[in-house]
């Protein structure tokens, strides 16, 4: 039996409730691979809620100024876990790394780890991707992230994000599609601060006039707040029929998307993928996003929304969604963003580095496939 360890990012708790994309791709993945019959654990903040075993780090964080002292409490405690783990006969096979930072310690684990990276490139310090640990890959989750990735000996390959679609599907009673007009407004949804743009949504409402639902989570760090307060708050003042709905729970975020007209997404950093464009489209609802990042991966233009440049061309979008079909969209979600796809993409890559990992000890190509690691056991 396969033993896989996943490490998540230290601030946050993971649940289905997650605001943050890097949570809720763990939550999602340890979930499928837990039904393919491995065991799994989740090293995380107190008060995450997984399929499998959890093992608490510490309490979440609430202050910025506090993260390294709860890094370093996060990352030595699953050092000491997974030594004693092994000590008590019951060794990881593998770490997945989903907290971004984890992998720098690699070399303190006798164990192949596998760093996922979820942010552009520029994101992390250079002197992150120097003196690389031997036993760490990596492997990103866009083919654009992957770009700006060339280069790097130890990257892998690419598995893109998926969704639980079975928790999007439109309930029937909605009749969405034969009456377009029960999808009122337009919708906003996400982790609200300066790089995602918010404010930029409800100036897109204004110009439409259009009503519009502001729906997410300030997170407790003083330039977010700050952020909310200087941008944000004056906005929902000033434009008509605007709403802000904080912290959304995952069964309210399901009713406003599938009542959306079309979500917006504002972004002005590289997104490396989209989750929230993702549980759109299974949603039956259009996406008008900025042309940026991995948005174009993920939104098929003119088919699942539209891809724009600026304000101006998003105000003209959203006056057009009436074009986009929500069965279409829909359909187009199955085929694409199956969280399934994704689980079957990273029991390919655990197998590949399982065959690296003993390649290297062994110095024997395809060593791998006559040990307890190969694919048909995953």
């Amino acid at each position: 039996m396969v033993r896989i360890l996943y490490i998540a990012y230290p601030l946050l708790t993971v649940s289905n409730e997650s605001a943050g994309g890097a949570e809720q791709v763990l939550w999602t993945l340890e979930r499928d691979m837990g039904r393919t019959g491995m065991l799994t654990t989740v090293a995380a903040s107190a008060g995450s809620r997984v399929s499998g075993e959890i093992f608490s780090t510490g309490g979440p964080c609430t202050r910025i100024d506090d993260y390294e002292r709860r890094l370093g409490e996060h990352e030595n405690r699953i050092l000491e876990f997974v030594l004693r783990r092994s000590q008590e006969g019951e060794a990881f096979d593998l770490v997945h790394d989903m907290s971004g930072s984890f992998w720098k310690r690699a070399d303190e684990v006798n164990l192949p780890v596998l760093a996922t990276l979820h942010l552009p490139r520029s994101f992390y310090p250079p002197p992150c991707f120097q003196n690389i640990p031997a036993n760490v890959t990596f492997n990103c989750v866009s083919l654009s992230q992957s770009r700006s990735f060339a280069g790097l000996n130890a990257m892998l390959s690419v598995v893109p994000n998926g969704i639980p679609l079975d928790s999007f599907e439109e309930p029937a009673e909605s009749h969405a599609e034969q009456d377009p007009g029960i999808r009122k407004g337009l919708l906003w949804l996400g982790r609200i601060c300066e790089e995602k743009a918010p404010h930029l949504a409800l100036e897109i409402a204004g110009r439409a006039g259009l009503p519009i639902t502001i729906a997410g989570q300030v997170y407790p760090f003083s330039y977010h707040q700050q952020y909310f307060d200087r941008e944000v708050a004056p906005r929902l003042r000033q434009i008509p029929n605007a709403t802000f709905v904080s912290a959304p729970s995952f069964t309210l975020k399901r009713q406003l998307l599938w009542q959306a007209r079309a979500l917006l997404i504002t972004s002005l950093t590289e997104e490396t993928s989209s989750l929230v464009a993702m549980e759109a489209a299974a949603s039956g609802t259009p996406v008008v996003a900025f042309h940026r990042g991995a948005l174009p991966e993920v939104v098929n233009d003119h088919v699942t929304g539209f891809l724009i440049k600026d304000v101006a061309g998003a105000v003209d979008a959203c006056r057009r969604v009436e074009t986009i079909s929500n069965a279409a969209c829909a359909a187009y979600a199955r085929k694409n963003f199956s969280s399934a796809r994704m689980a079957e993409g990273y029991a390919r890559l655990y197998a590949r580095i399982f065959q690296i990992t003993i390649e290297r000890l062994t110095g024997i190509k395809g060593a791998a496939r006559e040990t307890e690691y190969s694919h048909q056991d995953l």
